[in-house]
């Protein structure tokens, strides 16, 4: 390993860049040549230690509670289009479930920002208490405009205030054990993705309990789950609320390599999220798998992939994932249409397309100074966000123009394969504009 370098400084704000040895090998401009500025700090990521795991703890929850939650999407979208919204059409009611996925991307740049000043620990309270304070009150709610201000705004922004936030403070407590470590959070996710739509399945079809209290149960485990991440997600450094300057706020949009990076992203976005959204209801409608078994779909992969980033470099790792998720949607999804080829797609994609979430904001962290992760973090899930918006729709137009059912799901799964491929691609030239090297650990 290299000695430490002289990190790049914000010229505005004259803030040097908290990094490890490791983190210095990566530039932060595209001709490779790191700007005058201070020098490092000796006390880098201390990579372990009871801090670290606790705020892996911390964080995990939130991964449970955030993006757990927003795997349970497809149990309400079901409900609600033969329950209490049944005289609005499915268009009309995906909003609800969409408008969860947008929020908690689009607010990443407010809330990374907000990181960086103030910490994890007011963004998480004010996150818990609309994430919770939402479900409640569409628990209550019996009127469309009534579910999509509580469970498709209120509780949606509470999302966006426990992800972002948790990721940023993993990455501010380990470096080389970094990928292992969002690893393990996102396996939160993963658990969630199992329990919240099992849970709220089988509450809502229980005559003593149904949709009302199974919102409650649902907002009463949250929060229990919150208060634990309260007193663990501690950041290693204090925050220090501190003027940024407009050129801060900009300079991801001037760096080529970032912009070539969040292109990719945007693109893989919709590669790795159409099987995400569309598997189970292609198993029902396809490959005729029962629908107890399609909520198990794509539920698995993703602590292997943050393991091996470690090893074999978060970007080289994400790269492949990728471009092998998109490969696997065009030679096994596309011939998936009886149940033993359904489960064998979904277990194969779900450990590649775990990557994505595991590695999302490693690799802006990898390449960020230390005192921007959060907003840089933001940056990504922003644009990230459109994607989430409108994927749900372009896929089901893609199924509704075409002649049949078989046509539309064979469109469906050649444009998330496509997607796949092209994104990892894009993705691969930004992190050759980074480390100047065809093949590196990186």
């Amino acid at each position: 390993m290299s000695s430490e370098k002289t990190a790049p400084t914000d010229s505005d704000t004259g803030e040097g860049v908290f990094q490890t040895p490791d983190e210095s090998q990566l530039p932060h401009s595209l001709d490779n040549k790191p700007d005058n500025g201070v020098q490092l700090q000796a006390d880098g990521p201390p990579d372990g230690g009871t801090g670290a795991w606790l705020a892996v703890l911390g964080a995990w929850c939130c991964s449970f509670t955030s993006f757990g939650w927003m795997n349970s999407v497809g149990v309400f979208q079901s409900y609600y289009e033969f329950g209490p919204l049944k005289d609005y059409d499915s268009g009309t009611i995906s909003w609800i479930p969409s408008l969860e996925i947008f929020f908690l991307f689009f607010l990443g740049p407010a809330v990374g920002f907000l990181f960086d000043k103030y910490g994890p620990t007011p963004l998480i309270l004010v996150g818990t208490f609309l994430h919770v304070f939402g479900l409640m009150m569409a628990s209550l709610a019996t009127e469309y405009y009534q579910f999509l201000l509580a469970q498709g705004v209120c509780s949606a922004i509470g999302l966006s205030f426990l992800y972002s936030p948790a990721i940023a403070t993993i990455a501010t407590w380990f470096n080389k054990k970094r990928g292992l470590a969002m690893g393990i959070m996102v396996t939160g996710s993963s658990l969630g993705g199992v329990v919240f739509p099992i849970m709220i399945n089988r509450l809502i079809e229980n005559p003593s309990t149904g949709y009302p209290w199974a919102m409650r149960i649902a907002a009463f485990l949250i929060l229990a789950l919150q208060i634990i991440a309260v007193f663990t997600l501690r950041p290693r450094t204090a925050p220090s609320p501190k003027k940024t300057p407009a050129a801060t706020l900009t300079a991801p949009f001037k760096e080529f390599p970032f912009v070539v990076m969040l292109l990719g992203m945007f693109i893989l976005m919709y590669g790795i999220f159409i099987p995400v959204n569309y598997l189970a209801l292609q198993a029902l409608q396809e490959a005729h798998v029962s629908e107890s078994m399609s909520l198990y779909l794509v539920l698995f992969g993703r602590l292997g992939s943050g393991y091996w980033s470690d090893i074999a470099g978060r970007w080289n790792v994400f790269v492949i994932a990728g471009a092998a998720s998109g490969i696997v949607e065009l030679a096994l999804w596309i011939p998936a249409t009886y149940q033993s080829a359904a489960i064998g797609f979904a277990v194969t994609f779900g450990f590649l397309s775990g990557a994505f979430v595991s590695l999302l904001a490693a690799l802006p962290a990898s390449v960020s100074p230390l005192p921007q992760i959060g907003y840089r973090i933001g940056v990504v899930m922003l644009v990230l966000s459109l994607p989430a918006l409108t994927m749900a729709p372009i896929g089901g137009r893609i199924l509704q123009s075409a002649s049949s059912l078989d046509d539309g799901w064979l469109h469906v799964k050649i444009f998330g394969g496509v997607m796949s491929l092209a994104g990892s691609a894009v993705v691969f030239y930004a992190k050759t504009l980074y480390s100047k090297k065809f093949w590196a650990a990186f």
